[in-house]
């Protein structure tokens, strides 16, 4: 199986090889030419959409709460079904395109994820919004699933780093506006009208994309063999350092998502009582993140992922801390830098997943992003529940307690061998 997602932007699978090396030109799309422009347009769209479209209902659960009397662990369900089920499909979606191709799956995906958003938005019941928010991350699982190992075959090796580029960037902007575009406009229209807009830009995401992304030229249609599936899975699991790799993403993801996922009902309540359209262009803190993500990945490349994973922790910490301060500087500042550790964090631990999975990398990246999705599924739910009990300090004590965990478990991955790379 190839499988490979959005956010390990460091585990690129290998290029199709070929027998004859003069024919490589003939055969993978070239960087400076109209083809490559054309893919990389493509799949910088619809990494936009897609992130867009799981997290632009963030910033509305506190009118959530409000509209349909649901406290905030049940309004908090509207991006934990999505979420989850993204989770669930990633097992699913990339084997599928394995068998009917990359580009079916993907178009298919995205217009499938726009018409459940615009459905959503016509939905009289909470229920009705769920199960279209389900469909909506089932639906992601396909583009997610399948995005980087298009690249991997069609994008010649040499310029392969600038396409997966181009394309997280995708992501990571499209998770950004997402929330900043509903953030700020149900300041002024219904959140039914947010989520109408939201649905329509991808809509037009998913035309140019089917339009424009040139079709598989290296794929080669293959069956399923569950043998070597299973084989896969359980060496991974044998691996020292895996399993905790895969732990790490659960808790990294679910304090992550908890604190932007409950932030917002601190920040429109006494003593900040802030609008709506603020609250939501705060969501530019994940300028931060875009910016750690690389920058993070190039100092654990010289400076080894054992010292940067557990200092990225650290900083997560500090920025949790100043979260539990009152005034609002203070509270900006520890969202920034919460933000930069995680997005640090993340890229050094999916990068070495790469470096630990000697064979099918591919299935220990799905079980990664697995782990990461149900992490942002399960403990962002459960954060609802925190919060209730004890506001924000419930919360900083949810979040701390993952932040613990994640840090015992760097911790540990530090001491593992080195599998031959002295500053893995």
């Amino acid at each position: 199986m190839k499988t490979a997602v959005a956010p390990l932007a460091h585990d690129i699978p290998p290029a199709v090889q070929v027998d004859v090396v003069a024919q490589v030109n003939d055969i993978y799309i070239e960087k400076a030419t109209p083809l490559f422009m054309r893919t990389v347009l493509a799949l910088f769209s619809a990494g936009f959409a897609t992130f867009a479209l799981l997290y632009c209902v963030q910033p509305m659960m506190p009118l959530l709460s409000h509209e349909y009397a649901i406290n905030a662990a049940q309004s908090s369900l509207i991006l934990s079904v999505a979420t989850g089920m993204l989770a669930i499909g990633l097992l699913i979606t990339g084997p599928l395109s394995d068998r009917v191709g990359r580009k079916p799956v993907m178009v298919a995906a995205l217009f499938a994820a726009a018409l459940c958003t615009i459905a959503s938005s016509m939905m009289p019941s909470w229920h009705g919004v769920l199960l279209m928010r389900a469909l909506i991350g089932l639906s992601l699982s396909g583009l997610a699933a399948v995005a980087m190992t298009y690249l991997s075959e069609e994008i010649h090796p040499q310029h392969l780093g600038l396409a997966m580029g181009l394309y997280i960037a995708g992501n990571a902007i499209g998770g950004m506006s997402g929330r900043l575009i509903t953030g700020v406009l149900i300041d002024f229209i219904s959140w039914h009208a947010a989520m109408l807009v939201i649905g329509g830009l991808a809509l037009i995401a998913a035309a140019v994309f089917w339009k424009i992304l040139p079709e598989s030229r290296n794929f080669r249609p293959r069956s399923l063999h569950p043998r070597s599936l299973l084989d896969g899975f359980t060496l991974h699991f044998r691996d020292a350092g895996l399993p905790l790799l895969f732990l790490e993403a659960f808790v990294l993801m679910g304090a992550f998502v908890t604190l932007f996922n409950y932030i917002g009902y601190r920040l429109l309540a006494e003593p900040y009582h802030m609008d709506q359209a603020f609250v939501g262009l705060l969501s530019v803190v994940y300028l931060s993140g875009i910016y750690s993500s690389a920058k993070v990945g190039a100092l654990a490349d010289r400076l080894g992922r054992r010292k940067m994973l557990w200092a990225t922790i650290v900083l997560m910490i500090a920025g949790l801390a100043l979260t539990l301060f009152t005034p609002l500087p203070m509270v900006i500042v520890g969202m920034l830098i919460f933000t930069f550790g995680f997005f640090g964090a993340h890229s050094v631990a999916s990068s070495w997943i790469g470096r630990r999975a000697l064979k099918a990398k591919g299935q220990a990246s799905s079980l990664y992003l697995f782990s990461y999705y149900a992490g942002s599924s399960i403990a962002g739910t459960a954060g609802g529940v925190f919060w209730h009990l004890g506001g924000w300090n419930g919360i900083g004590l949810f979040i701390g307690a993952l932040l613990v965990v994640a840090l015992l478990i760097a911790l540990k991955l530090a001491k593992l061998p080195p599998l031959g790379d002295v500053k893995a």
